[in-house]
């Protein structure tokens, strides 16, 4: 995958509606103590030309995954899904979390995806739906777009 870093600032694309992605970006603005990343709903309209670019969905379904942009609108944009947007977000964080998205990159794709997978089957039935996407503080507003 590379290092995600290069590519200065991660876009964040999570179900608005998932009471795991809330929880997750909470957690996410807590440690991003470099503000390294920013966020979007799936269902916004700011994604749109993203979604459609990446054969992603409409903002009427579910997406089945996170959605990682590394170098958002421009010419070296890359997405990625999954267990690898998982690990390039943890790898902006401060330790020890990219130690632990290093280690993580050791057990192959094929394994890590299924596990992802299983996780993102169950997340409503655990952590709930959210009736609608919850506003971001004032302060948090600038890492959203």
């Amino acid at each position: 995958m590379g290092n995600p870093e290069k590519h200065g600032s991660l876009l964040v694309v999570f179900d608005g509606h998932c009471g795991l992605c809330h929880r997750a970006v909470r957690w996410l603005l807590r440690r991003d103590r470099g503000a390294r990343l920013r966020f979007v709903a799936f269902e916004s309209e700011a994604v749109a030309a993203l979604r459609a670019r990446y054969g992603l969905g409409d903002s009427s379904q579910t997406p089945a995954s996170i959605v990682v942009v590394a170098g958002f609108e421009s010419a070296d944009e890359r997405v990625l899904l999954r267990s690898d947007a998982v690990l390039a977000v943890l790898h902006v964080l401060p330790q020890p979390w990219p130690a632990l998205a290093a280690a993580a990159r050791l057990v192959p794709r094929p394994l890590r995806d299924p596990a992802y997978r299983l996780i993102a089957r169950w997340r409503f039935r655990i952590w709930g739906r959210l009736d609608e996407c919850p506003v971001p503080t004032a302060e948090e507003r600038t890492r959203f777009l």
